[in-house]
């Protein structure tokens, strides 16, 4: 743990910091039409030809069940789009490999995967998707379904800054104007960055290299090729995660230099903390948005110390073989990042429901991977995906003015609306269907015939394996403990089936309920505060917060920790290995 990794972190969440009220001013302009933005001289024009094309009437605006059908029949077209594609990939143009369409459980899983903003892969990118799949199929979905969840965080903020209302805005237009304005600007320039830095750009068929030292039989090594620098802008921004290439960005083409490492992760978080600057601004309480950001840095603070600290011990096994302490654990990291870089882009991508990776998740210490498993199993509310962070953590709000409501005996308040026991039933209710897919489908691939075939490791880190999944999928973060087998040679479809329904009950399941939050906390009348309101900003709020956010996922998740990374770990302190 050497001073330079410790000054890193600190530029990161200082920079972050400082990017977070630039971006929140700018979301509030795209989200509520609070002024202009100095592209709406370009873009405005354009926006305009697509409300008309699309038939949609922008100053109309709908209630939370309009809102929330307009965004599922959206994602719906989206998947059967993607699925179609996907299936008839081997007669699109744009093949030059000529790779074969996508089996059906696959294409279900995939198709899914990227409309629900997971971008879980059961394959390797480079050996399976066209540049026409990569580029149409896959990199819309990219843009589309972190335009869906910024626009599903508006519309909660909106319910709870805006009273005695009834409409929560239009999805449409939402959707429209965080893809014009926000999202497609930022990607061209990280693109532009990201070529810059050595990241590929092109459409050449895949190269071949003669290897300097050949492996058995092997004498040639196939490097691929591609629109790298475009799928990984929006990939970061819109923390979607899917890599081009199977390595993600551990691939030299995607991620090539210390700078865009950094820059990838920066770019990770982005949003999302923008986000509650917006939720500042739109309730008229500032140091309330900035009191959940403290809280969400405190949390990925110790997540970042925790994975770091254990991939630096590294494992004593290894030690014992004669591998120096001081390396740590050097297992399925690049050798260009190192220990702390990995520590910190695991904990980020995880925290962030982004799953991109630029180490290997399976091949961390116990503790190591317990951090970014247990991250996702908060509910990925440390700045989140893009949107769905600030939705999740406004869950956990609510139910923590609920709890300090039921401490002091007084009706619980949240920015002068009372919450009443429909927004506690709807928050607990987008929780525990979270909590019942990972649970519930790991036990089930746990004790099936199916679920075990899948495994490449025995014992606590199998079961590690098969939770890291189900969690992945559920929490729409994308990333694997990659020693399972999610789509086995022989074809068999449970893996990708099961895991494309979670993500749904993950994505979709979860909205619903927030949706009719936001639904009944917009008719809601605002009442002035008085000497027992409680503060929803300050050092108490954040404590409350926090414990809210780890009792919850620690009552939740502890037990099936235990059985995996806890008892792990323990094992691995005796001597022994999975």
């Amino acid at each position: 743990m050497h001073t330079n990794d410790w000054l890193q972190l600190a530029l990161f969440i200082g920079l972050l910091a400082l990017i977070t009220k630039p971006i929140g001013i700018y979301l509030t302009k795209v989200l509520d039409h609070k002024g202009k933005t100095w592209l709406d001289p370009l873009i405005r024009p354009f926006e305009k030809i697509t409300y008309r094309l699309m038939g949609v009437d922008a100053s109309k605006e709908y209630g939370w069940k309009g809102y929330t059908v307009a965004m599922l029949v959206f994602s719906a077209v989206g998947v059967l789009f993607t699925y179609a594609i996907l299936r008839l990939q081997n007669i699109l143009p744009l093949n030059p490999q000529g790779l074969p369409g996508l089996s059906p459980a696959l294409a279900f899983n995939t198709a899914v995967s990227f409309t629900t903003n997971t971008n879980w892969q059961s394959y390797g990118g480079e050996s399976t998707m066209s540049y026409f799949s990569q580029m149409v199929a896959l990199t819309i979905h990219n843009f589309t379904s972190a335009a869906v969840g910024i626009a599903i965080a508006a519309a909660l903020v909106r319910g709870i800054s805006r009273h005695s209302a009834t409409t929560l805005g239009n999805f449409w237009v939402d959707l429209i104007r965080t893809t014009y304005y926000l999202l497609l600007p930022l990607c061209l320039v990280f693109a532009v960055f990201l070529v810059s830095q050595g990241t590929i750009q092109n459409f050449k068929a895949y190269d071949t290299a003669k290897l300097v030292e050949p492996i058995g039989e092997l004498t040639t090594q196939t490097i691929a090729q591609g629109p790298m620098a475009s799928q990984a802008a929006i990939k970061m921004l819109g923390t979607n995660g899917g890599g081009y290439t199977n390595a993600n960005s551990a691939q030299p083409f995607e991620n090539p230099t210390p700078l865009s490492n950094f820059i990838q992760m920066l770019s990770i978080f982005a949003i999302g903390s923008g986000l509650t600057w917006y939720l500042g601004k739109s309730t008229k309480n500032q140091a309330h948005g900035w009191s959940i950001w403290t809280a969400m840095m405190i949390l990925f603070t110790i997540g970042v110390l925790a994975c770091w600290w254990a991939e630096a011990h590294g494992n004593p096994i290894h030690q014992a073989l004669g591998i120096v302490a001081s390396d740590g654990n050097m297992e399925g990291k690049e050798v260009r990042f190192g220990i702390f870089n990995s520590s910190l882009f695991a904990t980020i991508t995880t925290a962030a429901s982004c799953g991109a990776v630029n180490s290997m998740h399976d091949s961390f210490t116990a503790i190591g991977g317990l951090v970014p498993l247990f991250m996702i199993e908060l509910g990925e509310v440390v700045i989140g995906g893009v949107g769905a962070g600030l939705y999740g953590m406004l869950v956990f709000v609510v139910l923590a003015v609920f709890i300090a409501g039921l401490m002091v005996g007084r009706t619980p308040e949240y920015l002068g609306k009372k919450i009443q026991a429909f927004d506690v039933k709807m928050s607990m209710l987008a929780l525990l269907v979270l909590t019942a897919s990972i649970l519930g489908f790991t036990a089930w691939a746990a004790v099936s015939g199916w679920g075990q075939a899948g495994l490449n490791n025995a014992g606590p880190h199998g079961f590690s394996e098969i939770l890291y999944a189900y969690s992945s999928a559920t929490g729409n973060n994308g990333s694997a403990f990659a020693g399972l087998t999610a789509n086995p040679a022989n074809g068999d479809p449970h893996y990708n089936v099961t895991l494309a329904i979670a993500m749904l009950i993950g994505r979709f399941l979860m909205i619903v309920p927030i949706m009719a939050l936001a639904g009944s906390l917009v008719k809601k009348k605002i009442a002035p505060p008085s000497a027992g309101t409680f503060p929803v900003s300050g050092t108490l709020f954040t404590i409350l917060l926090l414990g809210t956010v780890l009792l919850v996922g620690a009552l939740n998740f502890l037990p099936a920790l235990a059985l995996g990374p806890i008892v792990e770990h323990f094992l691995m302190l005796k001597g022994q290995l999975f």
